[in-house]
């Protein structure tokens, strides 16, 4: 993986106006292309993001030519389609169930690195794996849609250090994603989606809870 110093298209680096100047657009310029070599320079940057117990249990699915969005336009609620239609890409963020399947060979990788002992590759093995072996549908989807919205808030504030912004959506229909995509319902839940782009227009400003109304302190 990169380190971010070693990305080509960073445009912004200025951390205040990335999280506090993001702004939901419902529209952007619809002739700008993004290159693929860029969303998966983004994805890497994106999947940085923190996962419990490092499982990574998130995936995507970007929809960036006219197959792809007309796939995407086709599952959404009608209000979401300006955004969708005029974006350079949508990115479809699911949570992975089966991500501990694959967890042996991350931490083995880890091991062969050298970055942990084989002591302490055996410990996450017997604490960690047999949690999630044994674990109920309920829980492993619950800990995938952690994963996968660490990784889409993320994606939100890589998406605006590139120059670009984003539109994070909830309003599709969830139960044709898998089928629309030809992915395993059983394995990959939906948890949002994100339109990219160059915003045209202005975005809607919003209004914030207090924080006193949304914290306690114990």
């Amino acid at each position: 993986m990169k380190l971010m110093d070693e990305t080509k298209n960073l445009v912004n680096n200025d951390f205040k106006d990335i999280m506090f100047d993001r702004h939901s657009y419902r529209k952007f310029q619809s002739d700008v292309k993004i290159p693929r070599e860029e969303i998966s320079e983004m994805l890497e940057e994106t999947i940085t993001a923190p996962s419990a117990c490092n499982l990574q249990s998130w995936h995507f699915v970007v929809c960036d030519d006219e197959e792809g969005k007309k796939k995407a336009h086709s599952v959404m609620m009608p209000f979401n389609y300006p955004q969708t239609d005029s974006s350079s890409a949508v990115i479809f963020v699911l949570g992975d169930t089966q991500s501990h399947y694959k967890y042996r060979d991350v931490w083995n990788k880890a091991c062969e690195n050298g970055q942990i002992s084989p002591e302490e590759r055996d410990k996450v093995f017997k604490t960690f794996l047999p949690l999630y072996e044994h674990a109920d549908r309920s829980f492993l989807e619950k800990d995938a849609t952690i994963d996968g919205s660490m990784a889409a808030m993320q994606l939100l504030l890589v998406a605006r250090a590139h120059g670009y912004e984003a539109n994070p959506m909830s309003g599709y229909d969830f139960g044709k994603i898998a089928s629309t995509f030809g992915l395993d319902s059983e394995r990959f839940i939906p948890v949002t989606a994100v339109a990219i782009g160059k915003p045209e227009g202005d975005y809607t400003k919003s209004v914030r809870y207090n924080v006193k109304d949304v914290t306690d302190f114990m």
